[in-house]
């Protein structure tokens, strides 16, 4: 027992406010010791408070240490709490509001205590929303420019309204809750009758984040528009929260605004049964990048998005409901048998063929250009064979059985298409790496068939892939697709279309550069030759097929950073994709070399320094420090990428945060 002096010696006086919504925070002063456990300071404090509140979601928060006191067994001296600290006692579900991939914003009910990885899974399920470990919270971008303001002082015209989070099911209005979201995703049956329900006709019938949202007009999309230079995109990426702390500890507020966007380019599962607000999402986020220039594509690839954009919408704005019921009658066990053979045949899994004997390969006359200084030299004629990974080119197919006149050896390239559907061009460039950079290499071959067979061939080379793998015949047909949809000549016998009978301004389909360049009749008149190529398909599979065509683009998934290489006098750009990184030079935007993660040995962070250093296979090793923005955000990418490779289809929820947070997280 203590003497009322010695007590005095031993404790102390501690100032703690209490969070109350609506009024002001009331402030209580406790006398503590140091070994008075959290546990009990809160209850001391609830005691002292004597409101009939349910306190049960309520934490304290260390405004000067900016961190939350959660662990309720450790002490005050385990904290380092002294008498000088002022603590909060406050929610830790606050609402926040959300921007979506489609420029709606909802309000929902946040956890700003969980790391923001676990918040954001939270977010997925109280949006049905799965994989959530594909996307992350970034902030807003800066005010309009001073420009913009003079023309609009209202606020930002792509959003209408603010949706609650009750529109999507959830009673309790804590995003925690599972509103229509199944953890095991499994097909379910109709409460009434008994009769099997298809996951999509449950879950997403009624739900309006499964509707793409209507094009903006073209004078409010072109106060939007701002032309991006790759250091303008460098900076896009500056925003994103670090996945590893909670929104409080880094400055985010109750009634906050962010941005919920896929942040790691690599969908995985994309199921159109299951993920009918994912796929729309998806298609959104990929639709603002196209008009908005913020990832680069040629002016026929524009109209084929276009096209796509205008059949989507057109679909949408139909009077006709959406039918999910077509696979009521389907025996479900025999469903799913036949989603899992067409996932297995198609998707990320890189089965190699039954006979692994017979190697294929592909011999072909192409044509090839190595471009140098000074030269006008054509393309020029070779018999080319392509053999695991390796080009080998002849003078003709004559001289095949000797040694080739050069060899390519694809592992680590990189594939860019040079195409031009209208003007038959199928080209082929090809980035080699060597020791001091790449080696530019173009190749032409006659027509489409050829063209896909040796791209694909070319795609699976740079991943160190061979055509023995079951994906080239996936690969080869979605060439074929993808040029299909580009070719403005009209696949089917149908009358000329009639730019009269568009219903929609076409300048609101395009990039306001684009709009520009043409009459709106004459450009209306191409959107509609290009429709003619998609107008059979669904409203879904128009959307897979708008994400595929987006797939596809050179820089599709590529985020910029201004990086130091060591050993180097000047900045150069770094792009982290969901498979490589790319080193550019900032002043003409030539790629100067690329490593690909298949390769990466390890990698580690000296964060004295700031300084990234990795190891690649064959002594490869490469060091950097980010120049505008903190080191850790290039470490959670590369390790968020690694991550997601490690993912596996029967993973829904039990995905291994742990595992995360080591790859992503570090230690300063």
């Amino acid at each position: 027992m203590f003497t009322a002096a010695e007590y005095g010696n031993t404790s102390w006086e501690l100032t703690l406010q209490v969070d109350q919504k609506h009024e002001e925070n009331m402030e209580f002063k406790l006398r503590v010791k140091g070994d008075l456990h959290i546990g009990g300071l809160m209850l001391k404090l609830v005691e002292k408070i004597q409101t009939p509140q349910d306190w049960s979601d309520y934490a304290l928060w260390w405004q000067q240490k900016n961190c939350w006191l959660l662990k309720t067994h450790w002490t005050l001296d385990k904290y380092g709490v002294q008498a000088d600290a002022k603590l909060l006692y406050t929610p830790q579900h606050k609402p926040l509001q959300l921007q979506l991939p489609n420029m709606k914003t909802v309000k929902l009910t946040v956890s700003f205590s969980a790391v923001v990885f676990k918040a954001v899974t939270e977010i997925c399920k109280a949006l049905n929303i799965r994989r959530s470990e594909e996307l992350s919270l970034i902030k807003p971008p800066d005010e309009l420019s001073k420009k913009k303001k003079k023309k609009d002082k209202n606020k930002d015209p792509v959003i209408e309204e603010v949706l609650d989070l009750d529109v999507f099911g959830s009673s309790s209005g804590n995003a925690a809750s599972p509103g229509l979201y199944s953890k095991t995703m499994i097909p379910t049956y109709d409460p009434e009758n008994g009769t099997p329900a298809t996951a999509t006709s449950l879950w997403f019938g009624d739900n309006p984040l499964t509707v793409s949202q209507p094009n903006l007009p073209a004078e409010e999309l072109a106060k939007l528009y701002q032309p991006l230079q790759l250091t303008d995109k460098a900076v896009l990426n500056l925003g994103w929260l670090n996945s590893s702390q909670s929104l409080m500890e880094q400055g985010i507020q109750e009634c906050d605004k962010l941005l919920l966007r896929f942040k790691y380019h690599c969908f995985f599962d994309l199921n159109p049964k299951y993920d009918a607000v994912r796929i729309n999402q998806l298609y959104e986020q990929a639709r603002w990048a196209i008009i908005l220039e913020e990832i680069d594509c040629t002016e026929e690839e524009m109209l084929m998005f276009a096209a796509l954009q205008y059949h989507i919408s057109k679909l949408t704005n139909s009077s006709e409901p959406l039918d999910f019921s077509k696979e009521a009658d389907v025996d479900e066990v025999e469903a799913a048998l036949s989603n899992l053979e067409v996932t297995l045949e198609g998707g990320n899994t890189d089965r190699i063929l039954e006979d692994i004997t017979d190697i294929p390969k592909l011999a072909d006359t192409l044509k090839l250009f190595r471009p140098k200084r000074l030269t006008l030299r054509p393309y020029k004629e070779y018999y080319f064979i392509f053999k695991d990974t390796t080009i080998s080119y002849y003078k003709n197919k004559e001289s095949s059985t000797g040694e080739p006149i050069e060899q390519f050896h694809l592992r680590g390239c990189e594939v860019v298409p040079d195409v031009n559907v209208t003007d038959k061009k199928f080209g082929i460039k090809l980035l080699l790496p060597v020791a001091d950079g790449l080696n530019e290499v173009y190749i032409r071959c006659e027509n489409e068939s050829q063209y896909a067979k040796w791209k694909a061939a070319c795609i699976l080379a740079s991943k160190g892939k061979t055509m023995a793998y079951s994906s080239y015949r996936s690969e080869v047909r979605n060439i074929q697709s993808f040029l299909q949809m580009k070719s403005l000549t009209a696949t089917s016998k149908q009358a000329a279309p009639d730019p009269d009978s568009m219903d929609m301004n076409a300048d609101c389909f395009v990039s306001p550069r684009y709009a520009k360049k043409y009459k709106t009749k004459q450009l209306t008149a191409r959107i509609l030759e290009a429709h003619q190529n998609v107008a059979q398909l669904s409203l879904m599979e128009a959307k897979m097929r708008f994400i595929q065509a987006w797939q596809s683009l050179p820089e599709f998934g590529i985020k910029y950073y201004v990086v130091r290489f060591q050993g180097s006098k000047k900045d150069d750009l770094l792009g982290i994709s969901y498979n490589r990184m790319i080193r550019i030079d900032m002043s003409t935007g030539l790629l100067l070399t690329t490593w690909r993660f298949s390769n990466m040995k390890q990698w580690n962070v000296n964060w004295d320094i700031k300084q990234v250093a990795i190891e690649f296979d064959n002594n490869v090793s490469v060091a950097f420090s980010c120049e505008k923005c903190d080191c850790k955000v290039v470490h959670e990418y590369i390790g968020g990428y690694i991550f997601l490779s490690t993912r596996s289809k029967d993973q829904n929820e039990s995905l291994d945060e742990e595992l995360f947070h080591k790859l992503t997280g570090g230690q300063e």
